[in-house]
């Protein structure tokens, strides 16, 4: 296919996409569930307020948020979902106070009609929208008063210090005193009965909640809807279709078979003199390094939290290092390494396409990594500050910890971030305006090149668009861009022509293949991906229309990743083609192990759950991290570390590595994470599932199903997989460092023509 016909339907793409994800942007913002100005009973008593609400949200951003359980199902696993929860704790202490009341006798020791008759009171009670648009009041029954008073009395106890309450919090990972204040406790309870509310309350004129009947809870009516139905018989059929037409476009344009003889008979790159900014990037791979040991560490501890909710092997260690801030840090550093690692070897990449090391380019890669040094300790310690409760709300949001998963650092630190991003599109810039400049063949893929820089710097800034009190909806919405566009996509294009540009520069891939297979699979990346952002929108009160559009373009995500064992395939050739390209092998091999995670990880595991009848029952649940631990790690991990030991062997290229280290990295590091999903994460996931389609949500975070002897098992048996990853890393770290002090180097051979 010709390049200009491609690079027609990229613009094409980007605007259709962007123009739909705008606009259900703004309906989004328009039909969000209403926060009201009070919620009062029927004897006129004010129980909150709308002040109340949004100072609440901001007491559970303090804790940790969305590292304290979840609230709408996205978060951490630990504790329960909150909107569930609290919705069942609701709805039971109604079936019993009125079967009290007319029966003498509590709701389970009722006949199956009794029951069923105060079943459908129940859901004629909780099920109808109160809300007045021009009191701009929730009114609710003195019965439904009694039972948010209750509700308030036990998290109360849960977050504060109930002696009775000692287990759950021990099972919940919450430690005594999480919430010091009882004021801040009456702000959280105030925002907890606003999210179950949106959770149980149709929407005007309709029979489906704000959230799409989510959480399932057969109890008070929550079933899947029919557009749930329908839309994930469609999203089949889009994947369907999506496959057949990558199968034709790749059989009637698929590459030559690899001509050995066309190859250089030496590496190209043995020749290339580093310039002072190459060089001074070798320092962020040691950071990268160092990260990634901290962040599994982080996450050993965090996993052990699941089986020994206030300590680590007996050590007490929640008074100190809650789960919170455990789970933020090890989500927060996963992301930190990545795109350092990527960061790096783009400033490492740019001087070398262009064979120009611009004026000060040296000074700005290194005053970059003073800068990113100071984001990650200082977003590290707001972070743990904030959970410890030692920030008032507005300190808290701007330094603090805001709340939202992958994105939980304080606004000061983003804005920083965002600062250093811009700043290190400024030095690519620099660094690949003169290969701009020149006419030649590689003109395209720079181009390609430089549209992927700028998407980074870019959209890292949706992440500033929301503010301290934004409606919840519309900040998932925004957080969501961040998440998903920022790494899942524009992160993935970058790391692809990065990909082609280190196979043309070593005379693997002819650079007009590489242009058209890269611009094509770009265009393939985003015509799902950017759409298929509202796949995490389902149920975070937003307009049925977007579970539509996500569903659809969800399952176009998939399409590119079914012929990663193509690619496998295409790298391991190229890893044998010669003897000076063996001495990439392990380079190499690092992004075979990324389409085998493309494939398995994102592929599987993500069309696992992204299907809407799926994720309605797996939202909340361990399903979702065993997709995230092998698209994240498997994916981005694998292809940070391959990009980091292709940048070090080009500081290296004189020396012959010793491989046997890097090989124990390699496969503890992927054979670890295979075994930590299949025998623990996804059977607890699995189990999980079962238990929401029987008893519904609540039941399958509860602590009375997580903490059986079953479930305990299962996760005690992760030990098996995280051992043998964290001795994989520990291996990576070693070798990494041997390349400075010398023992990952046979000193007595030398690469060379």
């Amino acid at each position: 296919m010709k390049s200009k016909n491609l690079w027609f339907s990229f613009i094409a793409v980007l605007v259709i996409c962007f123009s739909i994800l705008g606009f259900y942007g703004h309906e989004i913002y328009r039909e969000k569930p209403p926060i009201p100005d009070k919620v009062v009973s029927e004897d006129g008593t004010t129980i909150f307020t709308k002040q109340e609400i949004e100072d609440g949200q901001n007491v559970w951003q303090s804790i940790g948020g969305q590292e304290v359980g979840t609230v709408w199902g996205h978060g951490a696993y630990v504790a329960p979902d909150w909107s569930a929860d609290w919705l069942h704790k609701e709805s039971v202490f109604l079936l019993d106070k009125w079967a009290e009341k007319d029966f003498n006798m509590s709701f389970n020791n009722l006949d199956v009609e009794k029951q069923a008759a105060l079943k459908a009171r129940l859901q004629k009670s909780l099920r109808a929208n109160t809300y007045d648009i021009k009191t701009g009041n929730i009114s609710v029954t003195d019965d439904r008063a009694d039972a948010i008073k209750a509700n308030c009395t036990h998290y109360a106890g849960l977050f504060m210090n109930d002696p009775t309450l000692s287990k759950e919090r021990q099972d919940y990972a919450i430690p005594p005193n999480s919430i010091k204040d009882s004021v801040r406790m009456q702000d959280m309870n105030a925002f907890f009965f606003w999210a179950a509310w949106a959770c149980i309350t149709e929407r005007p004129g309709s029979v489906i909640t704000y959230t799409n009947n989510w959480p399932p809870d057969e109890v008070v009516g929550n079933v899947p809807t029919p557009g749930i139905i329908l839309w994930t018989g469609v999203s089949i059929i889009m994947l369907l279709i999506g496959v057949g037409l990558l199968a034709y476009y790749h059989a009637r344009f698929k590459s030559e078979e690899l001509d050995k003889s066309k190859l250089p008979v030496n590496d190209p790159l043995i020749g290339l003199n580093p310039t002072p900014s190459m060089k001074a990037t070798l320092k962020y791979f040691w950071i990268v390094t160092a990260l990634i040991l901290v962040q599994i560490l982080a996450g050993v501890i965090t996993a052990h939290y699941g089986v020994e909710g206030n300590g680590f092997f007996g050590l007490k260690l929640d008074s100190i290092l809650p789960y919170s801030v455990s789970r933020t840090w090890h989500v927060q550093i996963a992301i930190f390494w990545i795109a350092t690692s990527w960061l790096a070897t783009g400033l490492y990449i740019a001087p070398a396409v262009s064979g120009v090391e611009p004026k000060y380019q040296r000074l700005g890669v290194n005053f970059l990594f003073i800068a990113l040094l100071i984001i990650v300790v200082g977003s590290l310690i707001g972070e743990w500050m904030g959970v410890m409760q030692k920030l008032g709300f507005t300190t808290n949001f701007w330094f603090g910890h805001q709340g939202y998963e992958y994105v939980d650092l304080g606004r000061f630190w983003q804005a920083f971030l965002f600062i250093g991003l811009v700043i290190w599109l400024i030095l690519m810039f620099r660094a690949l305006l003169p290969a701009l400049k020149k006419p030649s063949e590689n003109k395209q893929l720079l181009t390609l090149f430089l549209i992927s820089s700028i998407a980074i710097a870019a959209f890292y800034g949706a992440g500033l668009m929301w503010g301290q009190h934004t409606h919840l909806s519309i900040a998932e919405y925004w957080r969501w861009w961040v998440v998903h566009l920022w790494v899942e996509g524009f992160f993935e294009v970058f790391a692809t022509v990065i990909a082609a540009f280190l196979f043309v520069r070593m005379g693997l891939l002819n650079i007009k293949y590489a242009t058209t297979g890269v611009l094509f699979a770009t265009i393939v990346y985003l015509s799902g991906g950017i759409i298929g952002t509202f796949h995490h929108l389902y149920f975070a009160g937003t307009p049925t229309a977007v579970l539509a559009f996500g569903a659809s373009f969800s399952a176009l995500e998939v399409v590119p990743l079914v012929l990663m064992g193509f690619e496998a395939y295409h790298n391991l050739t190229l890893s044998r083609a010669t003897e000076w390209v063996k001495t990439y092998k392990w380079p190499i091999y690092f992004l075979i192990s990324v389409s085998f995670w493309n494939l398995v990880g994102a592929g599987l595991f993500g069309f696992l759950i992204n299907p809407p009848i799926a994720l309605y029952y797996m939202q909340g649940l361990n399903t979702t991290p065993v997709h995230g631990h092998t698209a994240l790690f498997g994916v981005y991990g694998m292809l940070g570390i391959g990009l980091m030991l292709f940048v070090l062997k080009g500081l290296t290229s004189k020396h012959v590595w010793k491989n046997k280290i890097i090989s124990i990295s390699f496969w503890s590091l992927n054979i670890g994470l295979m075994l930590m999903v299949l025998i623990s994460i996804l059977p607890v996931g699995v189990l999980q599932t079962i238990a929401s389609i029987k008893h519904g949500m609540w039941y399958a975070r509860s602590n009375e199903f997580m903490q059986g002897s079953g479930m305990q098992t299962l996760r005690w048996l992760r030990i098996i997989g995280d051992s043998v990853f964290s001795v994989g890393a520990l291996a990576l770290a070693w070798f990494v460092i041997g390349l400075k002090t010398g023992w990952s180097i046979n000193k007595l051979e030398k690469d060379g023509n």
